[in-house]
């Protein structure tokens, strides 16, 4: 999971060296939305905002880029891409496919510790819907489906998820800001409960029906916007 990256890292802060936490930095914006589709930002801009230097924002670009969440738009300048509504029918097809299945094997490997942390996660995005707090809905929303890819111990699945999310995480900030929190739709409720029953098929489903039901909200609030 994405963690809480500071301002200005220096090599002596933590374990992970200088260009693995600007590129944490960087993918959390682009993840939460704070780079929104289609703004065009500078190289220079994202070095002096992250308080870092050239050569590990450069690094964190290139690879952002090959996972396709940047692309280059000329004039040492980035911008997340926009998505049509092609890519959108694209991602919906493959993220339900392969989270139901991750959902699948997580529920096959689950500990009563990792239910009671997504107990906990699902608390804290209850609470950021009814404060209306966006930041904290799409970090808790999308904590609670990186633990269960974590507990489904299924790295090429979870590298495709991962990747997906990077697509259309900063479209899904632009739902919330077009909805709010409280009208956001998310079937986590009826995974922990089939979690809890043992219920594989079911937390797989109700998976299915998570990722359907929020991109299908995300598909139609871009057709407006086109």
């Amino acid at each position: 999971m994405i963690k809480k990256a500071a301002s200005g890292p220096t090599p002596s802060e933590g374990k992970q060296p200088v260009h693995e936490q600007v590129y944490q930095m960087l993918r959390a914006r682009i993840l939460f939305g704070e780079l929104a589709p289609g703004q065009a930002v500078t190289i220079q801009g994202l070095t002096d905002s992250l308080g870092v230097g050239m050569t590990p924002v450069r690094e964190a670009i290139r690879r952002l880029m090959s996972e396709g969440a940047l692309s280059f738009q000329g004039n040492r300048r980035v911008s997340v891409p926009v998505l049509t509504q092609n890519d959108l029918q694209q991602v919906i097809f493959v993220r339900k496919s392969i989270e139901a299945e991750l959902a699948r094997r997580a529920a096959e490997r689950m500990t009563p510790e990792a239910v009671a942390r997504l107990v906990e996660l699902d608390s804290a995005l209850d609470q950021a819907i009814e404060s209306g707090d966006v930041g904290g809905y799409l970090r808790s929303n999308y904590d609670f489906h990186a633990l269960l890819y974590q507990v489904a111990d299924a790295p090429i699945l979870t590298e495709m998820a991962e990747r997906l999310w990077l697509r259309f995480g900063p479209s899904l900030r632009v739902v919330c800001g077009r909805f709010g929190t409280q009208n956001l739709p998310d079937r986590h409720k009826e995974m922990l409960d089939a979690l809890r029953a043992g219920d594989v098929d079911g937390v797989a489903l109700a998976m299915e029906q998570d990722v359907e039901q929020g991109m299908e909200q995300m598909a139609g609030v871009l057709a407006e916007n086109a």
